[in-house]
């Protein structure tokens, strides 16, 4: 986990793993956009560069367009399934 200016933890892996939900479900980021309840396309680009971090309720549409729990795209340690 990384630390950010506030002191707060985050997973350094979470905007890398979003990334490849996205690609590996063939959807651009308008779309997965559309999908995961984002307005704006250029929030999807921010959570895949590591700028923003997404709230709660779109990881867990993240999560579940991948397949996968919450816990294995915000730890650091767990891998996303091929």
């Amino acid at each position: 986990m990384g630390v950010t200016k506030r002191g707060r933890d985050y997973p350094r892996k979470l905007a890398r793993k979003l990334r490849r939900v996205r690609t590996r479900a063939g959807l651009s980021q308008s779309e997965i956009a559309k999908e995961v309840g984002v307005t704006d396309r250029a929030l999807i680009s921010q959570y895949e560069t590591g700028k923003r971090q997404p709230s709660l309720p779109v990881l867990l549409k993240y999560a579940r367009l991948a397949g996968v729990s919450t816990d294995v795209l915000i730890d650091d340690k767990l891998k996303l399934p091929k």
